[in-house]
């Protein structure tokens, strides 16, 4: 058995793969033809929002009212596929379903952008789009959002989300509920996480602050050739496990973090700040013990280096 801080340098061999960031707010060229459209329509305070967009951004906004803003514009480079876009409407009292249906023409063109002003008090039961970002603020309720080569941004939301993308980023700041983020090749970035988080990507980065999870609940980040950092702000007795491929492993924790640690990796280093009370000790791994063991804490990387540091 072994008790000490300690550095293991093995050499480095480093490729890094860098995902794209495609999010096109607009797409085409500067002579489409456009049309803007609005309605507004009542909805009860935890009530239901369904959109179905496509090659356009959609930006959803909390307000007080107890109402649905719909507004958007149409676009195609035709005046007469444009007009063929229909924006459909089915409005009740607990539920809105919003829709741009595509003209016959598939290979039209064209798309729909949308903005919504909403009651923060609402569910985002289906948020669907293609070829353009969503942006989500200041909503209390759970939220499933999905786009492709469009980022995802959201912001002051309370409550669980679920978020997917490819060729593009997700940003999530200031969130407390359950956390499930998806992207390829794209990156992941989360600050102020209160609750539980689960992300996954490759190609590309993932970089999170938690201020707190809750309890017993399991973290997991997972990328390929892309690095992970992670920041925990409290201790609640959580499973972490982070792996990638080709690039590092970094996770800052607090001092009294209690743990089993397993750390891995090949051609690459090992670093820690911490005493470790080790089981296993060798260049490509590390199995120990922090402040006497609890959850498990682990680390994996390949071509890369995993360092565990105090915050």
């Amino acid at each position: 058995m072994h008790k000490l801080p300690f550095a293991l340098l093995l050499a480095a061999s480093t490729l890094l793969l860098t995902g794209c960031d495609m999010d096109p707010s607009d797409w085409g060229n500067s002579d489409r033809f456009r049309e803007d459209f609005s309605s507004t329509h009542k909805l009860a305070p935890g009530g239901r929002v369904m959109l179905e967009s496509f090659n356009g951004g959609v930006e959803i906004v909390g307000w007080e009212k107890d109402s649905v803003e719909v507004s958007g514009t149409k676009s195609a480079s035709r005046e007469d596929v444009m007009k063929d876009i229909r924006i459909d409407v089915v409005s009740e009292a607990d539920s809105i379903r919003i829709r741009a249906i595509r003209p016959v023409e598939h290979n039209c063109n064209c798309g729909a952008k949308f903005v919504l002003k909403v009651p923060k008090k609402v569910i985002l039961d289906s948020i669907t789009t293609s070829n353009g970002g969503i942006r989500v603020e200041s909503i209390a309720g759970n939220s499933r959002l999905k786009t492709s080569n469009g980022g995802i941004r959201v912001w002051g939301v309370d409550g669980n989300l679920e978020a997917t993308t490819s060729n593009a980023s997700i940003e999530v700041g200031q969130f407390k509920g359950a956390a499930d983020l998806r992207s390829s090749n794209g990156r992941i970035k989360a600050d102020g996480i209160r609750g539980s988080f689960d992300a996954r990507t490759s190609n590309s980065s993932i970089d999170a602050t938690v201020a707190e999870l809750d309890p017993g609940r399991p973290l997991s980040l997972e990328s390929s050739n892309g690095s992970i950092t992670l920041t925990l702000d409290t201790w609640k007795s959580n499973d972490i496990k982070a792996h990638t491929s080709n690039s590092s492993v970094n996770v800052r924790l607090p001092e009294k973090v209690a743990a089993d640690l397993i750390l891995s990796t090949s051609n690459g280093s090992i670093t820690t700040d911490f005493e470790i009370t080790t089981s296993q000790f060798s260049k490509t791994r590390v199995v120990g013990k922090l402040n006497g063991g609890g959850p498990r804490l682990d680390l994996s990387t390949s071509n890369g280096s995993v360092r565990v540091m105090k915050k």
